[in-house]
């Protein structure tokens, strides 16, 4: 029971973190948002909510198995980083779809995936398959930031 309660609250961590995606929505929701001109690289608007859901699954995963391992002294580093990279998550949505400020939400996106990186590498040495569950993510956010990025090109 008490590992479930763990994965569960990881998840809550998670959920939270992608409710800023009602707040600041992007899509047709959003009318500035859909006024952007949209790069030839953009997937269309219904990808993002299964990609994520996928993607905030193996997030709270990731951080259940580091928790969960034998006592190491690199664990509580491994958690801190977990957490400035879903900060750092939460944060990206505001700067881009609230604040409207494609440029900030670069620098935001560049923290973040550099983040994750550190977070990939150090959970190595604790455990692997929480490293690996976070491949797919940092591999998406490094996507999304090529997406920023041309976002922000195109629409100068």
């Amino acid at each position: 029971m008490n590992k479930l309660a763990t994965w569960i609250v990881f998840y809550l961590c998670v959920s939270v973190a992608a409710s800023s995606g009602f707040v600041f929505p992007l899509g047709d929701a959003n009318t500035w948002f859909a006024s952007l001109s949209r790069p030839a690289i953009a997937p269309p608007n219904w990808v993002f909510g299964p990609v994520w859901t996928l993607l905030y699954i193996l997030i709270a995963t990731s951080a259940y198995r580091l928790v969960q391992n034998q006592p190491h002294p690199l664990i509580a580093v491994g958690i801190a980083l977990w957490a400035l990279q879903l900060a750092l998550n939460v944060i990206w949505t505001p700067v881009f779809s609230g604040a409207q400020n494609l440029q900030g939400a670069l620098y935001y996106i560049i923290a973040l995936w550099f983040t994750i990186l550190v977070y990939i590498c150090l959970s190595w040495k604790v455990d692997r398959w929480a490293s690996y569950l976070m491949v797919p993510y940092l591999l998406w956010v490094s996507f999304a930031t090529v997406l920023n990025y041309t976002y922000w090109q195109t629409n100068m």
